[in-house]
């Protein structure tokens, strides 16, 4: 006797399967259009979320680095993200003609509800955007501020009169701040990008919120990423019943890969928004709800604790605004090199660490890397020395001079001074080749004062990066701060712990922190978004060449320099200079080279590997844990076969992305 139950289940298959096949099939009949979007194949290629094999949106488990990813070209544009879903919604806005803008819009709602652990409405983030009719250069801050009512002591202290950590105790002041309400920030990211939509949009605000209303109306298969956040931090989201509701099953136990989630909270949020613009978040319902958040006393569950409250107020919501900033623009070569400017750190120091290489030749021999194919390849001892040297030089300066140029100015005549080449010559002839400096001092600038130092940063970010078929470029590093924020879920989104970022100390015994806290401060960030022209024959910024950038936390700078000497330098294709083993140095002896990378052997403690060893002779401590970098990478290069300019995007095998454009092969 037949099972109807069975038979019904294999009718269902098979309407899927067909249907499925219709999607491919009608893909490759023959439009140029339909083809865009597409993830190649070794049979074809394949639509974001058919189901089909090779789909790279059905969920895997997160493995820390996928060997074999390929450079992807296309003839017009491009989107590189770190989730597929993501990718696929911003080249779907490209492809109906929508700007970097309208697509930049449109991935970070997708990125919020697939990618919540990294980046969402709750947090912040900051843009370049290069306008290819007037050629110009356009910077963006969408960075969180500390509440009006914040003072030097909001991070350390419950009130003037009790001087302990912010509560819950967790056993160390890091987590229990971040688990206070202090740690939440005045979110940026929503009033920022309204902003660049304004001035670059091309498509309806409202219709760019479609795509992630869908997604979490009908569900999505958690991905391997989030299923690890969400098992990492399962303990910490328990004292949020509205994020344990959400991330975790009934029994607590963590919603695991593959779960079909859905949200319709996010989608309801997202629909206010694209009705009534970031004014619907800022102000109303959502702003009460994410102040309400903020200043809860207690977690739930059996068992409550105690804890202190941020002093966030409807005010600072409504009152926030975005700022349009100066870029940090120099020349590097034979490139131009634009980056962010404070309160990021993130272009001073890239700047920086490019302006002291500068002095060395790093396309001579000993510097060139070896074992060179698509997973990038493996760099020389003398070249991860040179670069891990010069950023040491930068970091201290980072350390000691940049925060929030609102409220503390920048050593000398600012940016300027702090790239300036001769200064950087001077800083470049610190540099041995023979031995690591181990740690080193900042430069002495005439007019700065006597200043303390800090280094503090979380890593909970995500990046974007876009070419549309106008020629405008856009990049776009986006956070929450730290892995799942501060674990406070409201409205189908988690909020920021942003104000970690801040020293807790607002002085040393050097001095006064410049990236202490302050009433409507905003907290240093490392966040580098970057976009590379070509030198006109005048010597001024020429053509478009590469847009790119990662998250990381204080280690963003690293993975960028490591993406920008890849690819100008060694000539490296997208995918290439990306995949790359990542590599470098904050201000400490410590170097890292990213264990996870397939060409570095780190059996008996690393001391079958050349590199490593050959940099412990140098004097560095060479630490070889993995590192995970999500750079987001396009290159503007003519092609080998037709010589026609081409776009070529590259994903980082360390998180889930995916580079699509308008030609899957």
């Amino acid at each position: 006797m037949k099972n109807p139950r069975a038979s019904r289940f294999r009718r269902l298959q098979s309407v899927i399967l067909l249907s499925a096949s219709a999607l491919f099939l009608s893909a490759f009949g023959g439009n140029a259009e339909l083809k865009a979007c597409l993830q190649g194949t070794t049979t074809g290629g394949v639509s974001v979320g058919s189901g089909l094999p090779g789909d790279p949106s059905i969920p895997e488990k997160s493995s820390g680095y996928k060997l074999g990813n390929k450079v992807v070209n296309s003839t017009s544009y491009m989107a590189v993200t770190a989730n597929p879903r993501a990718t696929q919604a911003g080249c779907e806005v490209l492809s109906a003609g929508g700007t970097a803008a309208d697509a930049a819009v449109a991935i970070q709602m997708v990125l919020g509800l697939v990618e919540p652990q990294s980046s969402g409405l709750g947090g912040g983030a900051f843009a370049l955007y290069y306008n290819a009719n007037s050629k110009q250069v356009f910077s963006y801050d969408g960075r969180e501020t500390a509440p009006a009512a914040a003072t030097e002591n909001y991070l350390r202290h419950i009130s003037a009169s009790n001087q302990t950590t912010p509560l819950p105790n967790l056993g160390s002041a890091f987590a229990s701040i971040r688990a206070s309400g202090r740690s939440i920030g005045t979110p940026g990211a929503v009033k920022m990008l309204e902003l660049l939509h304004q001035d670059h949009g091309q498509k309806s605000w409202g219709t760019l919120f479609d795509p992630a209303i869908q997604l979490a109306t009908n569900g999505f298969g958690i991905s391997g990423r989030m299923a690890d956040a969400i098992a990492g931090a399962k303990n910490d989201l328990l004292r949020d019943p509205e994020a344990a509701a959400y991330f975790l099953n009934a029994d607590s136990s963590p919603k695991a890969l593959g779960t079909l989630i859905k949200n319709p909270e996010y989608a309801q949020t997202l629909g206010s928004i694209a009705k009534g613009g970031a004014n619907a978040f800022y102000t109303g319902p959502i702003a009460q709800s994410i102040v309400d958040k903020i200043k809860v006393t207690s977690s739930g569950g059996a068992n409550p604790v105690a804890i202190t409250p941020g002093l966030t107020e409807l005010s600072d919501l409504a009152n926030y605004r975005a700022i349009k900033r100066e870029p940090v623009c120099t020349t590097y070569r034979n490139y131009w090199v634009c980056g962010m400017a404070p309160p990021s750190s993130g272009g001073i120091a890239v700047a920086q660490s490019l302006g002291i290489l500068e002095n060395f030749d790093l396309s001579a021999g000993q510097y060139l890397p070896t074992l060179v194919n698509s997973d990038g390849g493996k760099p020389s001892i003398a070249a991860v020395h040179l670069i891990s040297e010069s950023q040491r030089l930068a970091y201290a300066d980072r350390n000691k001079y940049v925060a929030d140029t609102d409220f503390v100015p920048l050593p000398g005549n600012g940016v300027s001074s702090m790239v300036a080449k001769d200064y950087l010559k001077a800083r470049a002839g610190l540099i041995s080749t023979t031995k690591s400096m181990g740690t080193a001092l900042p430069g002495v600038f005439p007019t700065a004062p006597a200043s303390g130092s800090s280094a503090t940063e979380g890593k909970g970010t995500t990046h974007m990066s876009i070419v549309d078929k106008y020629g405008n470029a856009l990049v776009m590093t986006t956070t929450i701060e730290s892995g799942m924020g501060s674990f406070r879920f409201t409205r189908g989104f988690l909020l920021n712990n942003q104000l970690t970022d801040f020293s807790p100390d607002p002085s040393d015994s050097s001095g006064l922190i410049a990236n202490r806290i302050a009433p409507l401060k905003r907290p240093r960030s490392s966040m580098a978004p970057t976009l590379v022209f070509s030198k006109n024959s005048e010597g001024g910024r020429g053509d478009f060449v590469m847009a790119t950038g990662s998250p990381g936390g204080a280690t963003i700078i690293q993975f960028v320099v490591k993406t920008l000497v890849s690819a100008l330098d060694w000539k490296l294709d997208a995918q290439q200079a990306t995949s790359m083993v990542n590599f470098g140095a904050a201000n400490s002896v410590t170097t890292g080279v990213g264990g996870e990378h397939p060409s570095i052997d780190v059996s008996n403690s690393g001391l079958n590997d050349p590199l490593l060893v050959g940099l412990r002779s140098l004097g560095h401590t060479v630490s070889f844990a993995a590192q995970s970098s999500g750079v987001s990478t396009i290159i503007r290069a003519p092609s080998a076969t037709t010589g026609a300019q081409t776009l070529w995007g590259g994903a980082d095998p360390r998180r889930e992305g995916l580079a699509l454009g308008d030609n899957p092969f």
